[in-house]
């Protein structure tokens, strides 16, 4: 025998309160009785008090109760096999690490707003495969396609702007990675969700975009920032004032949201783009509009022991004592 819910198993102590609250009724009422007569007289005061029935009902309920809540731990025997099946659609995040992330035009920065996006669409995904690229100069996969969500929470809290050492921004490089995480996979729909502040240091993204359409890997963009742009904060170290980001020149450098490039990579694989505002982050939006209603293929397929529900028989028989009980009477039949 096994148990479903061994966790309601706290709940057997419902019985010791059963219990004492029983002792406690008996010891009152034969105290009220004394305080009415004399213990020599009651025995003659209440011939047809049958106490053997009393007790008696007492124990069907406290059995009816016990099996009510054995119940509730739904025990299990015998089982037969079953074929489970796992299905879904992969959804590969990549997501621009770069220093132009930190910039606080989307509170708390464009980064962290991205993680927590992310880990929202996370906690409805229910059997889909997801996957991590960060991206700077360069990119890597951070966490392959997987079910298991909570492995991918643990990577995606180790993304910050220092996880990549080449600096820079390369879009097609994210676009390569996921090519590369995709080869060989048989699903008929592949995606990449780019979220990014659109400004492209190096390498071509529409050309990135076109060899994506080639491997039938549609793209949604999710731009994050704004067009009028942000200076980029960085560590002060032992400075007590704000210090911002400058290029080589020594001039503050002042990231903005290039929308253009995100909109054509969308359009050229099929895919969507979305900006990223305070309110509606998008990446619900593409889930909910376009991911969810793809065409779902089967990850996995294995056998696993379904155990049998035993619970409707401890239930049956408690709920046959509750009936029994009122018909027994507790007082005798005198002559």
């Amino acid at each position: 025998m096994r148990f479903g819910n061994i966790k309601a198993a706290y709940l057997l102590w419902l019985l010791a309160g059963l219990f004492i609250f029983y002792l406690w009724s008996f010891a009152r009422r034969k105290r009220d009785l004394e305080a009415f007569a004399k213990k020599e007289l009651l025995a003659e005061l209440t011939p047809s008090v049958d106490r053997r029935a009393e007790k008696l009902k007492v124990v069907l309920v406290f059995m009816a109760v016990l099996l009510c809540l054995f119940s509730l731990i739904m025990p299990q025997w015998g089982f037969e096999w079953e074929e489970v099946k796992k299905r879904g659609i992969d959804i590969l995040i990549a997501i621009d690490t770069s220093k132009s992330m930190l910039a606080e035009d989307v509170k708390p920065n464009r980064l962290e707003r991205s993680k927590l996006a992310v880990k929202d669409l996370v906690r409805k995904l229910k059997g889909d495969r997801i996957g991590l690229i960060a991206f700077s100069g360069t990119a890597f996969l951070q966490c392959p396609l997987t079910v298991d969500y909570n492995g991918f929470m643990l990577s995606l809290n180790r993304l910050d702007v220092d996880i990549i050492p080449r600096g820079g921004t390369c879009i097609s490089s994210a676009v390569a990675e996921a090519i590369k995480t995709y080869k060989d996979n048989p699903s008929k729909y592949k995606t990449l969700v780019l979220i990014t502040d659109g400004e492209n240091l190096e390498g071509d993204p529409i050309k990135a975009a076109e060899a994506a359409k080639k491997e039938d890997i549609k793209i949604f963009c999710i731009g994050i920032g704004t067009k009028e742009g942000e200076l980029i904060p960085v560590s002060s170290g032992r400075h007590s004032r704000r210090l911002f980001l400058k290029n080589k020149e020594g001039k503050v450098v002042k990231t903005r949201l290039d929308e253009e490039t995100l909109e054509q990579i969308a359009m050229i694989t099929g895919g969507s783009y979305v900006r990223a505002t305070g309110t509606e982050f998008g990446l619900d939006l593409i889930y909910r509009e376009r991911l969810s209603k793809m065409e779902k293929r089967e990850f996995e397929s294995k056998i696993r022991k379904h155990y049998e529900e035993r619970f409707q028989i401890f239930l049956g028989v408690a709920l046959l004592l509750l009936i029994v009980e009122p018909f027994i009477s507790g007082r005798l039949r005198l002559r």
